[in-house]
């Protein structure tokens, strides 16, 4: 089969064999580091992949990623946050990836996405429980946060360039763009 045949959306099958390895990678990632409370590598690799490839598939990669995360953990309020809250790091790391110009604007993004994260969910609480419900969900939550917030930065200080010095290359080497 020519990989080059367009399927869904103008998108080739190469793009959708990639996005699904990257949303299992993504998977692998944060279940390999789910022993340690508010670290993770996901925001990490959704920086990653929206400077490496752009919004639209990383974008995707959240959508598969999320849906994926229901088949784990089963349904609950948290679900709408995923689909919301990852979109909106894709997007903000979407807009900011031509301004930033080393990996410690994108360690920043990362930290402050890990500290808003309680906040967030804090909001979508709120819809279901009421907003003192929220309020006190985001509060009880803070030290969590702010461990969320740190390991965020730290881990895309140190992972970042190399990652993306990897992912880079092995782009160019196997998937034609």
């Amino acid at each position: 089969m020519n990989s080059n045949v367009e399927t869904f959306n103008g998108m080739k099958v190469q793009d959708l064999v990639l996005i699904s390895i990257l949303s299992a990678s993504i998977t692998a990632g944060k279940l390999a580091l789910s022993f340690v409370p508010n670290v993770e590598v996901v925001s990490l690799l959704f920086i990653l992949y929206t400077v490496a490839l752009g919004v639209k598939k990383t974008w995707l990669i959240s959508i598969i990623f999320a849906t994926t995360e229901i088949f784990i953990y089963g349904f609950s309020t948290w679900v709408m946050g995923y689909y919301i809250v990852w979109p909106i790091l894709i997007l903000a790391t979407g807009f900011l990836k031509d301004r930033v110009k080393s990996e410690y604007g994108f360690a920043m993004i990362s930290g402050v996405f890990g500290l808003s994260f309680g906040f967030f969910f804090a909001l979508f609480e709120s819809l279901f429980y009421g907003i003192a419900y929220g309020m006190a969900y985001w509060a009880r939550g803070i030290p969590l946060d702010i461990l969320h917030g740190a390991s965020n930065y730290i881990i895309a200080i140190i992972l970042f360039n190399p990652l993306l010095k990897v992912f880079s290359s092995q782009l160019k080497q196997y998937y034609i763009r």
